[in-house]
C-alpha cells in the first residue's frame, strides 16, 4: 500500500465518500423537482448529474490509475451536459451519454470489488452496496435515453407529463430495477423492452445476492 493509499483510508471525507455519493443522488430525485420553479429543471439536472460524477471519480481516486480512467471517462460526459447549451445536435447528447455509461460502469465495478474484498461488515461497505443498487439505475437511465434518441417513439410516455428526458428515464429505470412497474410509461419496441427486462433481471439479483453475501458474511464473523 502506497503513501497515497494509506493517506486516503486515513481521510474522514474519503471513507465517507459511498455515502456522499448516495446523498448527491437521492438529492437529486427529491430536491430537483422541487426547485423546479425557481431554477430550470434541465440545468438542475446537469448540476446534479456534474456533482454525481464528481463524487463518484472521488469515490474511486484511491489509485492514480483508477483516478485517471476515471476523469477520461467522466470528463466528456460533463462537457456534452453544458455543450448542449452552445451547439444544437443530438449526436453530442449521444457520445456523453456513452461515456457517462462507460463511467458508471467503471465505478460500479471498483465499488463491487471494494464490497466482495472486504473482511467485514461496515457502514461503508453498506453503503457501498446501496449506491451500487442506485448507480445501476441511473445507468440504465442514460441506456434508455440513448435508445430514445437514437429511435425515437422506443417509449410510450405522455410528453407533457414531465418536461426534461433525463428526468422521465431516470424516474422509470428506477420503478423498472424495483419492479414497482406503475405502466405510466411502457416500451414500446422489443429492444426497449429487452431493456426494461434486463434491468428487472439485474436488480432483483443484485438484491438477492447482496443481502446473502453480506449476511453470510455477519454469521461467519458471529461464529469466529
Amino acid at each position: 500500500m502506497n503513501e497515497h493509499t494509506r493517506g486516503a483510508d486515513t481521510q474522514p471525507w474519503f471513507k465517507s465518500r459511498f455515502l456522499h455519493l448516495i446523498v448527491t443522488i437521492l438529492a437529486m430525485i427529491l430536491v430537483a423537482p422541487h426547485l423546479q420553479g425557481f431554477v430550470g429543471i434541465r440545468l438542475l439536472l446537469d448540476i446534479f448529474f456534474s456533482v454525481i460524477f464528481i463524487a463518484g471519480i472521488y469515490a474511486v481516486s484511491k489509485k492514480k490509475s483508477q483516478l485517471l480512467l476515471a476523469v477520461l471517462f467522466a470528463v466528456p460526459m460533463i462537457l456534452s451536459l453544458w455543450a448542449k447549451y452552445i451547439l444544437v445536435g443530438s449526436s453530442i447528447i449521444i457520445v456523453g451519454r456513452i461515456f457517462g455509461i462507460l463511467f458508471i460502469g467503471f465505478v460500479i465495478f471498483h465499488i463491487v470489488q471494494f464490497v466482495y474484498r472486504a473482511e467485514d461488515i461496515t457502514k461503508e461497505v453498506i453503503f457501498a452496496a446501496i449506491v451500487i443498487y442506485l448507480l445501476l439505475a441511473v445507468m440504465w437511465a442514460f441506456i434508455y435515453s440513448i435508445l430514445e434518441l437514437l429511435q425515437p417513439g422506443s417509449f410510450n410516455f405522455a410528453s407533457s407529463k414531465i418536461q426534461e428526458a433525463k428526468l422521465i428515464f431516470l424516474y422509470y429505470s428506477f420503478v423498472t430495477i424495483t419492479t414497482l412497474g406503475y405502466g405510466d410509461i411502457t416500451p414500446l419496441t422489443e429492444k426497449a423492452t429487452s431493456l426494461a427486462i434486463l434491468e428487472a433481471i439485474i436488480g432483483q439479483i443484485y438484491l438477492v445476492v447482496v443481502v446473502a453475501w453480506l449476511v453470510g458474511m455477519h454469521v461467519s464473523r458471529k461464529s469466529k
